[in-house]
């Protein structure tokens, strides 16, 4: 009987042993995957400049950057003609400049003309890009 209770003992000491090892382990890989958003934020605007510096000469500014959510609600815009979901509107304000790229397919889908009245007018639809 005494056996038992060692070996209940050992058990339960390994396993809590275990679970403190796990608990441990999986904070720390959470910590390190927890970023700051705005920093998260930067580094893909960064990539996504350096994606289409690659494809063309960009202008020295940091771009406005949005994400194309329903093209159905921007077809009757030129400049969104050929836009899918997912793709990607860097906006140029002192360049005057807009352009839509595509981040699958690694390709530049516009380029256009930024005219400024308040707002700029590849963004006039602001439901359809975020």
């Amino acid at each position: 009987m005494r056996r038992i209770h060692i070996i209940t003992i050992v058990v339960l000491a390994a396993l809590t042993v275990a679970s403190a090892s796990f608990a441990v382990y999986y904070r720390q890989k959470y910590e390190g995957l927890k970023t700051n958003p705005q920093t998260l934020a930067q580094e893909s605007v960064s990539g996504l400049i350096s994606d289409v510096s690659k494809l063309m000469q960009l202008p020295d500014e940091t771009p406005t950057v949005a994400t194309v959510s329903d093209p159905s609600k921007l077809k009757d815009q030129v400049f969104f003609q050929d836009a899918k979901t997912g793709d990607k509107v860097l906006i140029y304000t002192d360049a005057k400049k807009a352009i839509l790229y595509d981040p699958v397919a690694k390709k530049i889908v516009e380029v256009a003309p930024l005219y400024m009245n308040n707002q700029p007018a590849a963004t006039a639809t602001g439901a359809a890009i975020k």
